[in-house]
């Protein structure tokens, strides 16, 4: 999709007579039920991406029935991919969202044309397939449909629990083809899941979704990721996760630190400055390298130090990684020699990682 051929004032050289300046934007709306959100509802030209290179996605097939997400999640590596279709990072990214209203009818001419190779689909490696928006477009169950007559294994990472109106479909698709649940679940505290997830479901009905999806008989992984520093990697904090987690009934569970790629980082970091300046000194040692940059990923030495400190609770709790969402690059935390010891801390945020850099 190219976002200057949506527009309402593009005009099509190549088009029939007539059809000109017909624009792939239906329609573009404030809707009742969703204060402050709008949705932009275009007719996408494809539903399947097949993420090139040899990176830690390289050579699989997503589906993102939306853009932008609803979930407002502060850290969001996705934001910046708003700034395709020239919207901000930010606001936008939250509040204006792109549906692709054509989605499961483009879907299945793709599975039947030239596409035909494709046998393992991941969902929500972008955005949410279960942000608010499913709801009032359902989309999904048409999705899950296609695929499963296809043939296609299919792998969903979601943090919405409308997941649980379509577990009778899954539990019917699971019959016939793989299917791989993981649940996102970062942050164990819930006035600060409120300040940095301000859209999503509470941690509490996340944890209920999970055991729901036990119940209905499927595996349930939890990704209890991004660790944010000075904020969700004290023991305390991860100790209460995991707990909850296996009392859920999860079949494992995954942490990392937390990632800030361009846009998302802007987005965090203006929000840290107005609610925790104080944490500002532990993530410039945290994120800035050698050279003073402000990069992407955690120093090497706190992601050896939260490796340590999440590895024993995996164990103790049952929860080590067995076969979750294929092809979302997230693998198993091998134990390392090389990883050094950082002083433990109790409740405290862990600034003490702040003397090594």
């Amino acid at each position: 999709m190219r976002w200057e051929t949506q527009a309402a004032t593009h005009v099509d050289d190549d088009a029939l007579p007539g059809l000109e300046e017909r624009s792939s934007v239906l329609e573009s709306w404030p809707t009742p039920g969703f204060d402050g959100m709008s949705f932009l509802e275009i007719t996408a030209k494809s539903a399947l991406n097949h993420v090139a290179g040899d990176g830690f996605m390289g050579g699989a097939w997503t589906i993102n029935p939306y853009r932008g997400c609803q979930h407002a999640c502060r850290y969001c590596f996705a934001r910046n991919t708003h700034t395709y279709l020239e919207l901000d990072a930010g606001a936008d990214f939250d509040s204006r969202i792109v549906v692709k209203a054509n989605l499961v009818d483009v879907l299945e001419r793709e599975l039947a044309g030239p596409r035909r190779d494709v046998d393992a689909v991941q969902l929500g490696t972008n955005t949410d397939p279960y942000q608010r928006a499913e709801g009032r477009y359902r989309l999904m169950p048409g999705v899950l449909r296609a695929l499963a007559r296809h043939g296609a294994s299919i792998s969903i990472l979601t943090k919405g629990t409308l997941l649980r109106r379509d577990l009778p479909l899954l539990q019917s698709i699971a019959r016939d083809v793989p299917v791989s649940i993981a649940m996102s679940i970062a942050i164990f505290d819930d006035e600060l899941q409120q300040e940095v997830e301000p859209g999503t479901p509470t941690t509490r009905s996340r944890l209920e979704t999970v055991r729901a999806v036990r119940e209905a008989g499927l595996d349930c992984a939890v990704f209890a990721m991004p660790i944010m520093p000075g904020l969700t990697d004290t023991r305390e904090h991860l100790e209460r996760a995991f707990a909850a987690i296996a009392e859920a009934g999860a079949t494992s569970a995954i942490a990392s630190a937390l990632h800030l790629r361009r846009g998302a980082r802007e987005w965090y970091l203006e929000w840290l400055r107005a609610e925790h300046p104080e944490l500002l000194p532990l993530y410039d040692r945290v994120y800035r390298d050698a050279r003073g940059r402000f990069g992407s990923y955690a120093h090497p030495d706190y992601r050896s130090w939260l490796r340590d400190r999440i590895r024993p609770l995996q164990r103790r709790y049952g929860l080590g990684r067995t076969v979750v969402a294929p092809g979302t690059g997230i693998s198993a935390v091998a134990p390392s020699n090389r990883a050094k010891q950082l002083p433990s801390t109790s409740g405290e945020p862990m600034l003490a990682a702040a003397t090594l850099f």
